[in-house]
């Protein structure tokens, strides 16, 4: 409830945004052919995401003879879910990971890494698998994708009136004007990626209900970063512009590593049911630093996350 709640708050947020701005800042028409402008741009974008995707990803779809404990459990998951069974992929990248993508043209896709594959158990892949899966059916793709309508707006806003001509009053006014969107721009952006954050906590607690257990994620969670760093630097380069799609951020792992550690009491490498509930009597504190890179980031601060597994546990 509390995550639907700050997700409708966060659409508020945001429309009143562009409502203060239509009404301050600039004509209504104005504002109508910059959202038409970014709604298109983005919407292209939408369209060719997940071809850029595979392109980038090097996937390749698996049929039920190649894979076929992969695509029972995507088949299961899907079913309980109630969604159409996605289309199963594999990437050759040896960072352990995985991602769904697609859209209203290619349906829906969930990919698994080679390296993910060596790496966790049946639960846990099944656990991540939830995941993904929890993200096709939440369209949640779609619906960042719109959200990022409005920073998009606000950049040509900002872009617009700080290069437009006129005398020097209108440049004064248009001036502070395109300050004002730029700042606004800053801002709506941010929002958008708490936005992206929510998301990943939602895809958790859906994988959760279909029947996974919280502490199969969180130790599927503590592999994939433990194996994100120790992975290669031109490793982690080569999947660095797709990692919103991913499980958790590779380029993260190093520091994500060193605070997970902390739950592992018995450092087995793995966070069973009891370390889990642990948690829930533990206050999470993140210094300044942490809670600035999570501001930044498109996945949620992975103690913080692996601790809202324990509120499920």
């Amino acid at each position: 409830m509390w995550l639907q709640i700050r997700m409708y708050l966060l659409l508020g947020v945001l429309f009143a945004i562009v409502y203060a701005v239509a009404v301050a800042l600039l004509p209504g028409g104005s504002l109508f052919f910059y959202g038409i402008l970014a709604s298109f741009m983005l919407f292209i974008q939408y369209l060719i995401g997940p071809q850029m995707v595979r392109w980038s990803m090097g996937v390749r779809e698996v049929s039920p003879q190649e894979a076929p404990e992969l695509h029972r459990m995507v088949e299961e998951l899907s079913e309980k879910a109630g969604i159409r069974k996605p289309k199963v992929g594999v990437s050759p990248r040896q960072i352990p990971n995985a991602f769904a993508y697609g859209n209203f043209l290619t349906g829906g896709h969930v990919c698994v890494t080679e390296g993910i594959l060596r790496l966790l158990s049946r639960e846990e892949l099944r656990a991540v698998l939830g995941h993904e899966i929890s993200h096709l059916k939440n369209r949640d793709v779609a619906v960042i994708t719109a959200l990022s309508v409005i920073p998009t707006v606000m950049w040509y806003v900002a872009w617009s009136t700080l290069w437009s001509g006129g005398g020097d009053r209108d440049r004064g006014n248009q001036a502070v004007m395109g300050i004002v969107a730029f700042i606004l721009y800053f801002v709506t952006n941010l929002l958008v990626l708490y936005g992206s954050r929510i998301r990943e906590y939602y895809a958790d607690r859906g994988s959760v209900e279909l029947g996974n257990a919280p502490h199969h994620l969180a130790t599927a969670l503590y592999k994939l970063v433990y194996g994100s760093a120790r992975a290669p630097r031109e490793s982690l380069k080569q999947m660095e512009g797709q990692r919103a799609f991913f499980l958790n951020d590779p380029s993260r792992a190093v520091t994500e590593l060193r605070e997970l550690k902390e739950v592992d009491l018995d450092l087995s490498g793995t966070i069973d049911r009891d370390e889990l509930l642990a948690l829930q009597s533990r206050r999470i504190v993140l210094s300044t630093g942490e809670r600035l890179m999570e501001l930044f980031s498109t996945h949620p601060n992975m103690v913080k996350r692996i601790n809202h597994l324990s509120t499920l546990a």
